[in-house]
């Protein structure tokens, strides 16, 4: 940022930067001014949607509130944005067994690719390495092949792809699940013990929140969020 910001020294309006505060899923937050760049006053909301389906949007979006602020006091007003396309409803399923989740999201797989979606067209996302054994036995469940996406992200035709959420930044699918949004689970325990202040916790909670968010907003067309009871306290915030 720095190295960019004195490429454009001394110019107005030389640099441009896009982004989603939304989609903000690391814990230390940045700020634009100590690296030197001014955004304050010079920043506005882009309000059309062309990837994510009226329907999945509007749901997702029920995670984060109105607006979301970042440490130089940026703040981007959610209200008011508008998907060009509906498609629809998401889904939320609370299982009360690990088979009863599995046998859930490998009926809903089955049923998008009765409808036309490509195995390569299709996604299940979990918070972390612990939960992807879940994720592996759905898609097999549903008699589909499926591939693990590293760091290199590239999907297989063909092949579900299988991944952590934080590796489904910046991807898009036709069709995707997140499961196991279990408690415990999202926001993840093993960060929750391991604050020792009150103004970590809430940057613990708003980044497993905002992780979550980009999990289901990487669905053009559909939808699932699963979870074996008891769920975790974002289902709740999904409110189908």
């Amino acid at each position: 940022m720095r190295f960019l910001a004195a490429l454009g020294a001394g110019r107005p309006d030389s640099l441009f930067f896009a982004g989603d505060l939304g989609q903000r899923i690391f814990q230390q937050p940045f700020s634009w001014k100590a690296l030197g760049v001014e955004i304050r006053g010079r920043s506005r909301t882009l309000r059309l949607n062309y990837r994510t389906s009226h329907q999945i949007r509007a749901t997702a979006d029920r995670l984060l509130g109105p607006e979301v602020t970042d440490v130089d006091g940026n703040k981007e007003d959610r209200r008011g944005t508008i998907s060009v396309f509906n498609g629809p409803e998401p889904a939320v399923r609370v299982a009360d067994t690990p088979q009863a989740e599995r046998e859930e999201v490998a009926r809903w797989l089955s049923a998008r690719m009765g409808e036309g979606v490509k195995p390569h067209e299709a996604a299940v996302f979990v918070r972390s390495d612990a939960q992807l054994p879940r994720a592996r036995a759905a898609v097999a469940e549903a008699g589909l092949a499926y591939r693990e996406l590293d760091e290199k992200v590239e999907t297989t035709s063909g092949c579900v792809s299988i991944s952590t959420m934080h590796l489904a930044k910046g991807l898009e699918f036709r069709s995707v699940v997140v499961m196991a949004c279990d408690d415990e689970v999202l926001p993840l325990k093993e960060r929750i013990e391991a604050v020792t202040d009150d103004s970590d916790l809430q940057e613990v909670y708003d980044t497993e929140r905002h992780l979550l968010y980009d999990a289901c907003t990487r669905a053009r067309d559909h939808l699932l969020v699963t979870a074996v009871a008891p769920a975790s306290e974002f289902m709740d915030d999904l409110g189908l």
